[in-house]
């Protein structure tokens, strides 16, 4: 007669290494948001998370495989955050999205992009991984404004938002740019509210 197994989760060997892969990826993060490209190694990145070179390398083989993971994970983890985000009038919405490209995950798309734009073996990845983030971005954003695609112009100024948003995100990289970021934010809200009726 065989020995009948109850079934159970992952293992404690399973957890520690989904959370070794967590600290690796929100340490790449923040080591491109801080240092950029140049300074931001897999050693580097294995030294903040506290786990060895080789522990870094099994899960991420190469350097571009580490930094295109993590900033796909905290794409990931800002979309579900701003999935959930309660519904509310359009003003914050635009303020919620706008919260996006001024922290510390643009920071490191933007070193990603950059080093893409010279490096070769990169840059597929890269504008593959940026294509499906706009998307998604896109997508939540009509949504949470309740925008209705079908009228004119109306996807036109959803995507204008988060260009807008984007290069508030790259005046706010050299300084710090929040007293003239609220004003247009308010003008802003007040377009989008005018647009989408």
């Amino acid at each position: 007669m065989g020995v009948v197994t109850q079934g159970r989760g992952p293992g404690p060997k399973q957890d520690r290494s989904r959370a070794t892969r967590k600290r690796l990826l929100e340490a790449a993060v923040s080591c491109l948001a801080e240092h950029g490209w140049a300074g931001s190694t897999v050693s580097v990145v294995a030294e903040r998370a506290g786990v060895s070179r080789g522990a870094a390398q099994h899960h991420f083989p190469t350097r571009e495989d580490l930094f295109t993971a993590a900033v796909e994970y905290v794409a990931e983890e800002r979309s579900a955050a701003l999935r959930a985000l309660p519904d509310q009038d359009r003003a914050a919405v635009v303020a919620a999205l706008v919260d996006l490209y001024t922290g510390p995950l643009f920071r490191a798309a933007l070193q990603l992009w950059v080093a893409a734009s010279n490096e070769e073996q990169l840059r597929p990845r890269v504008t593959e991984l940026e294509a499906r983030v706009g998307r998604e971005t896109h997508r939540i954003a009509v949504g949470l404004l309740h925008a209705d695609e079908n009228r004119p112009g109306v996807r036109e100024t959803v995507q204008g938002l988060l260009d807008m948003a984007r290069g508030l995100g790259l005046a706010n990289v050299l300084t710090d740019d929040t007293a003239r970021r609220r004003r247009v934010v308010a003008q802003w809200a007040a377009m989008v509210e005018d647009a989408l009726g």
